[in-house]
């Protein structure tokens, strides 16, 4: 056993959409850390070229802006990573939305939206990268890690429902995907934060001392927390972690309730 190169992730490529900021940028940047070169993807070009300049100065980081909660969005990222790269060997499936309303008043635009993104694009986008992930090089063995939420393994006071659907969507998904791709050499698995702070999660990110209050850990996840369960996921590590969620939230989804 060489436990030296066990997190390693040296001489891989990994593309991690919602790149540019959150929980997406921190695993960007652990993964870079431990050696792997890393294409980030977001809606908005400016900051997922921004953010690839920022993390440049700890590896190679290549910016591919683009909207995956299309299939043709899909296509295209697919298509344009295609042109630096002929393999994959980590995808995070991160990019996400989500939508608050009251139950009377929720759209079908803040279903459609949260449902495709979250649950729809991570499923056609590892579709659409799988021959390059099982083409991939070495004796590795290829992993899928989709970005999932501990809003769907718990219900909180929030009227998010297509979000709270779409993470459990994508829990039982990851389980579903594990078992078929497996045998083609590639691990699915899941991470579940709780509190980082985020775009996402203002309250996180405004209100991280008031927030700490309900944690069991006594604060909100930092982005050592984020990055390494990613790459423990990614690496040689966690190779035998096959369909399952792993939580990263300081122990909230154990409280009473």
């Amino acid at each position: 056993m060489d436990v030296s190169t066990l997190f390693s992730l040296e001489g891989r490529t990994a593309l991690v959409t919602g790149g540019s900021r959150g929980i997406g940028k921190m695993i960007a940047e652990g993964f870079l850390r431990s050696g792997a070169s890393v294409y980030i993807t977001s809606r908005k070009a400016e900051e997922c070229d921004a953010t690839a300049e920022e993390l440049s100065a700890l590896g190679t980081c290549v910016s591919l802006p683009g909207d995956v909660s299309t299939l043709d969005g899909i296509n295209d990222l697919v298509a344009r990573f295609g042109e630096h790269e002929s393999t994959l060997d980590v995808l995070v499936n991160n990019a996400g939305a989500a939508w608050g309303a009251d139950f009377e008043e929720f759209p079908e635009a803040g279903w459609d939206k949260v449902m495709d993104l979250n649950v729809k694009t991570p499923f056609f986008l590892t579709q659409a990268l799988m021959p390059m992930i099982t083409a991939r090089k070495g004796d590795h063995l290829g992993k899928v890690i989709n970005i999932a939420s501990i809003d769907g393994l718990a219900v909180n006071a929030m009227e998010t429902y297509s979000y709270h659907a779409s993470k459990a969507g994508l829990v039982h998904l990851t389980r579903r995907m594990a078992l078929r791709l497996a045998g083609d050499g590639v691990i699915v698995s899941a991470i579940a934060p709780g509190a980082f702070a985020s775009k996402m999660n203002r309250d996180a990110r405004d209100n991280a001392d008031a927030l700490a209050e309900s944690i069991p850990s006594g604060r909100i996840g930092n982005p050592e927390d984020m990055a390494a369960a990613a790459i423990y996921l990614a690496s040689r590590a966690g190779d035998y972690v096959v369909g399952e969620t792993l939580v990263v939230d300081g122990g909230v989804v154990h409280q009473p309730h």
